[in-house]
């Protein structure tokens, strides 16, 4: 487990970690050996039985658990519950979170990479001691101009479950009045805020830094209020698809990197949030 790791500290350096974040090796003897390893998003109930019965050794996951001090560690709740089925079939856990949203080739850089932007930057970079080219969110720069309709599209084709969501800039909107997607899908973009996740709290410095698109999983509604006011595009893609790529990225990438490492994103991990429609959610 040690050269997990490492590698992983390698690819995410916890020095990135947000202050708040609790992050790297959060459950687990670190000189046990590891030669299973799954990647998930988050651990549920789904994904914790998956790991349990394919005998994984370790789990990566995206978003911390516990991710607050416990008081108590019993099966009476739900993180109660899955952290004490790990613990009893030995499997690790340990969450890279927001260090691996902010490291160079973390996951707001591969979704710079993934729109082909050029001139990529950290929104906020991280403490002048770090490395170049490390920090929270990623702006950059279209090669040309293009519709918003189509940076949609080729979001939604890239992102295993995108649903996207737009806000469009207020004078545009009023612009528009009622025509929604089919006039806003013409809305030029060439600079290009990026955030995964929940990232609204990064708009103001999107805004200041002149991106005409603000691309993040999802916002709250006065979040999307501000983008609409500030005169930014707001594309939500969903929480999910923003980052679960990443993951399965992840796991790839780690098993061709330590040879003899069996290597997995999670199978069971799903969206929680459904489309549906007035004749009902389809199942």
């Amino acid at each position: 487990m040690a050269d997990v790791c490492r590698w992983l500290q390698g690819v995410a350096p916890l020095e990135l970690s947000e202050t708040w974040d609790n992050t790297g090796l959060l459950l687990g003897d670190p000189a046990q050996a590891a030669e299973r390893v799954m990647t998930c998003l988050t651990l549920t109930p789904a994904s914790v039985a998956e790991a349990v019965a394919a005998r994984a050794q370790m789990v990566v996951v995206h978003h911390p658990l516990p991710f607050k001090p416990l008081a108590k560690l019993t099966t009476q709740t739900v993180a109660g519950g899955m952290l004490w089925s790990l613990a009893r079939a030995g499997i690790s856990v340990y969450a890279p979170h927001t260090a691996w949203d902010s490291a160079a080739r973390g996951i707001n850089a591969r979704l710079a990479e993934l729109l082909g932007l050029a001139d990529v930057q950290p929104l906020l970079p991280a403490d002048p001691v770090a490395a170049a080219g490390v920090g929270s969110g990623r702006i950059g720069n279209l090669a040309d101009p293009q519709p918003l309709s189509t940076v949609i599209r080729q979001l939604s084709a890239a992102l295993p479950g995108c649903r996207p969501r737009v806000v469009l800039p207020e004078l545009h909107s009023a612009s528009h009045g009622d025509e929604g997607a089919s006039g806003g899908g013409a809305v030029p973009v060439r600079r290009v805020a990026i955030a995964c996740g929940s990232g609204g709290s990064l708009l103001p410095a999107a805004a200041a830094a002149g991106s005409e698109l603000f691309l993040t999983g999802e916002a709250t509604f006065h979040t999307c209020l501000e983008a609409q006011a500030a005169g930014v595009s707001l594309l939500m893609v969903g929480h999910f698809a923003s980052e679960r790529f990443a993951m399965e990225q992840l796991a790839d990438e780690m098993g061709q990197a330590l040879p003899g490492l069996q290597t997995w994103a999670s199978q069971n991990e799903k969206d929680p949030v459904r489309n549906c429609s007035p004749q009902g959610i389809p199942w």
